[in-house]
């Protein structure tokens, strides 16, 4: 299972230490440029998906290129 977490600045040392200690935990740090790609990613599937169950209309994909 991966877990992503958003932790305070100030904060991450101490929880990245405890983390580090558990031999079934490996983690990773993520710039946070990345982090951004990862949630936009994530709100991207998460629309498609309504789309897909009828939640939700799609846009026009041609109207969109003409409009730029």
């Amino acid at each position: 299972m991966k877990i992503l977490l958003e932790i305070k600045d100030e904060k991450a040392p101490h929880l990245v230490a405890l983390l580090k200690e558990l031999k079934f935990v490996k983690t990773t740090t993520i710039t946070p440029a990345k982090a951004l790609l990862l949630k936009e990613m994530k709100e991207a599937i998460q629309e498609l998906n309504l789309v897909k169950k009828g939640k939700k209309k799609a846009n026009d994909a041609e109207k969109f290129i003409n409009g730029l």
